[in-house]
């Protein structure tokens, strides 16, 4: 049996009908080659960040074992590569960056691995994600499922970043709006 690894992926949406749509991703990460979700956080209604003339998103995070790879970079690229071609089957279309979408699938963390590797596009990935820390719309769904994780290089738990964002960006940034069944 190969090397395993803990994989979080962010999962958003703010186009089309977007409960429907992150269900269906849940079962699709479930079906990739090697995959199996072990977890999925609660369903919440979060402000867009970056553009805000757009409408609410619905946000939650996967817990999903993958394959390691020979590496962590060739791991995490492999895993990147699978989020990027399920966002364009379930018809993402490219826009501007923070703008509205059908679907967004982040890596957002790959084990403890600290990863900085040249993706085929010239992009980089980055993991952790640079931003996961400072945003509640990954920080809320990212503590159900791994409050007292300290992923490399944050200095805190997912819980201590998740009660500071809260409190930066208030009550109304964030809400509950349902569960995965």
């Amino acid at each position: 049996m190969s090397k395993r690894v803990r994989a979080y992926i962010g999962l958003g949406s703010n186009v089309g009908d977007s409960r429907p749509t992150l269900v269906r991703a849940v079962g699709a990460l479930d079906a990739l080659p090697g995959a199996r979700v072990r977890g999925v956080s609660r369903l919440y209604r979060t402000r867009p960040v970056g553009v805000t003339d757009q409408p609410d998103f619905l946000n939650a995070v996967v817990v999903l074992d993958v394959p390691a790879g020979p590496d962590p970079e060739t791991g995490g690229l492999a895993l990147l590569s699978a989020l990027k071609m399920l966002e364009q089957s379930f018809g993402r279309r490219q826009r501007q960056r923070w703008g509205p979408r059908e679907i967004d699938l982040d890596l957002l963390l790959f084990g403890r691995h600290r990863i900085h590797a040249e993706r085929p596009d010239g992009r980089w990935l980055e993991v952790p994600h640079p931003e996961a820390h400072e945003r509640l719309f990954v920080l809320a769904p990212l503590a159900d499922v791994a409050a007292g994780l300290r992923p490399p290089g944050w200095g805190e738990t997912v819980e201590t970043a998740r009660r500071r964002q809260l409190e930066a960006e208030g009550e109304g940034a964030v809400q509950v709006v349902g569960t995965f069944s």
